[in-house]
């Protein structure tokens, strides 16, 4: 499994809705390769449809591949839909694939079971597939319930609080310099490894 962020940094608005693009197209490329994807967090943006970051799980033969082709820096051309006669055209975010080990984690998390909640159709409310999971010794909580099988909601939660307890870490300033914790603030404007044009974020 492969956790992979999309990060407008301290980019404006626009930049917040290239990242709500680029998900849609990365949830169509996922789909067609049959790569299994699950959003695990998302920060909204300050505008309505668009987001600051999202962090995905890919799982799947294809996976691997897909996360490659998206990793670096993304350039999207377009006029602002946000500030009209405004001059710049040229917005970038950036993306980044974390693999948190799963270590023997599980033993340090107490997991409770509970109905699906949510859109879902026929599958919801109907089985105890949903987890919540909490990590005994610092309160680290999360919900999950993207998969339909207890099993794979447990290990998404161990993969889940794992990057949670990363990014405290780098918070507390134990890993200042890592990769996790730049990468918000460090986005290469320019040698995009992909380039999309225009609202309909074509390539």
């Amino acid at each position: 499994m492969i956790l992979l962020q999309l990060s407008s940094a301290q980019g404006p608005d626009e930049c917040c809705l290239a990242v709500k693009k680029a998900l849609d197209q990365l949830m169509k490329e996922a789909a067609r390769e049959k790569v299994s994807l699950a959003v695990l967090e998302t920060e909204p943006g300050r505008l309505a449809d668009t987001l600051r970051s999202v962090l995905v799980s890919l799982e799947g033969e294809g996976a691997p591949a897909l996360s490659d082709r998206w990793c670096g820096t993304i350039q999207w051309i377009c006029e602002s839909p946000y500030r009209p006669h405004h001059g710049r055209k040229n917005w970038f975010f950036g993306v980044a694939q974390f693999t948190p080990a799963e270590q023997s984690l599980a033993e340090d998390i107490r997991f409770e079971t509970l109905r699906s909640s949510g859109p879902g159709g026929q599958h919801v409310n109907k089985t105890d597939s949903a987890v919540r999971a909490t990590h005994i010794a610092t309160g680290i909580s999360v919900k999950v319930q993207s998969e339909r099988s207890q099993h794979a909601n447990k290990r998404l939660a161990c993969l889940l609080i794992a990057h949670k307890l990363e990014q405290r870490q780098q918070q507390e300033g134990a890993e200042l310099k890592s990769q996790r914790r730049m990468f918000h603030h460090h986005i290469e404007r320019g040698n995009p490894v992909r380039t999309f044009k225009g609202m309909a974020f074509r390539e």
